[in-house]
């Protein structure tokens, strides 16, 4: 049998071969402490758990649910960025409803891009970004960020010709692995850069609260103080070129109900929504129902996740410097991204694999996420300190 060439690209996932690696070891007899997947370990607020429960017994919410049908939804999502962020939203044509924001980054290639196409995405990145081109048979010139620039891409290093290529440029701030953030200065020169080439502004935008305030209101030239980091939007309010992506996976703890929102660029989401009505219709009423009441509830629990996850970092960043891996403590999302130390500062995925063989502790290893992410690893902070702190004390010994 003969498969389509598109999917040799795909042959390779971080998260996948890091999934063997975790049930060789389970198998071996280690006791798996899984710092390497992004999943959050804390329950959906109870408001959103009702709504859904609710939403069961109504006969009316068993059927297809079609895009006129999640009118309310849309209507929630676009009241919600006016809140938070100062802009005005059409939840008719501006706001696209989605099976996660992963579908929408790994969809939105085959609206863009013709084969041979090029986009242009984050080196290192997250990895469905690069896989959603793969399948629009589309090209990847990877921009890389390094520590140096403050983990942001050099847009004047990116070739004539390539750009020449290109349809699309994907960014996304705060990152994933580095946790880096960005401030507005780089969206607006990020967006006249678009224009300018007449590319689309993809933003993947899911860490969007987990920011933490203990480092100050980084960003002063915000036009709205509600969010400490901005989004593609305030620096493009006219939609000219922009979509974003959020998802309610990490502000809500809703990561295996699948629901997240386009936003942005009306064409664009038409665009989107063509490709999307292609391949499937929407998710249950149900879950639906669940994301306007944790968009329009009470954000109690946000504030709860927030303050958890800053515990975490704190409780690990200082058990890494305690065995003398001097890691810098990021400002935002769920993840620590370190620089490998020797003998293992290029090769990351031998350091993961052995890592998790030898110690039962999991992690990503930055190759992963692309060529630049060598010499990085990436740990999710997905258990509470107590267990945190037992992986570094596994860690120091493997790396002693």
């Amino acid at each position: 049998m003969q498969f389509a060439k598109r999917l040799q690209p795909l042959q390779s996932n971080v998260f996948a071969d890091m999934d063997r690696a975790k049930a060789v070891a389970l198998v071996a007899g280690q006791q798996v402490i899984d710092l390497s997947l992004g999943s959050s370990d804390l329950p959906a607020e109870a408001h959103v758990i009702e709504a859904i429960a609710q939403s069961l017994h109504d006969r009316s919410t068993h059927g297809y649910l079609l895009f006129n049908g999640t009118f309310e939804f849309r209507q929630a999502a676009a009241n919600w960025y006016e809140q938070k962020f100062g802009i005005k939203v059409d939840p008719q044509t501006e706001v696209l409803p989605l099976i996660g924001s992963q579908e929408g980054t790994a969809h939105l290639p085959l609206a863009l891009l013709n084969p041979g196409d090029f986009a242009l995405l984050l080196d290192p990145g997250y990895p469905s970004h690069a896989g959603g081109v793969y399948l629009a048979s589309g090209q990847i010139y990877p921009m890389p960020v390094r520590e140096e620039n403050a983990f942001l891409p050099v847009f004047a290093d990116i070739p004539a010709p390539v750009l020449a290529q290109s349809r699309m440029m994907v960014l996304s701030y705060p990152h994933n692995p580095t946790a880096a953030i960005a401030p507005i200065s780089f969206f607006q020169e990020a967006v006249a850069f678009c224009q300018q080439h007449n590319l689309a502004l993809v933003h993947d935008f899911p860490y969007v609260d987990l920011v933490f305030e203990a480092n100050g209101h980084w960003e002063k030239n915000l036009p709205n103080p509600k969010s400490l980091v901005p989004s593609i939007l305030q620096a493009d309010p006219e939609k000219s070129v922009s979509i974003e992506f959020f998802t309610l996976s990490k502000s809500y703890n809703m990561g295996g109900f699948r629901i997240g929102y386009a936003i942005g660029n009306a064409q664009l989401i038409n665009a989107l929504r063509q490709v999307k009505a292609a391949v499937d219709f929407n998710q249950y009423r149900g879950i639906l129902n669940g994301a306007i009441a944790a968009l329009t509830g009470p954000q109690v629990g946000v504030k709860s996740a927030i303050a958890t996850f800053q515990q975490r970092r704190d409780a690990f960043i200082t058990a890494l410097h305690r065995i003398g891996w001097n890691v810098p403590t990021p400002k935002a999302t769920m993840y620590i991204w370190a620089k490998l130390p020797s003998p293992w500062s290029q090769n990351s995925i031998e350091f993961c694999t052995q890592l998790v063989k030898q110690t039962g502790v999991a992690a990503s290893p930055g190759a992963g996420f692309g060529k630049s992410g060598e010499g990085y690893v990436r740990f999710a902070l997905v258990h509470e300190p107590a267990l945190l702190e037992t992986a570094v004390e596994r860690m120091a010994e493997f790396l002693d």
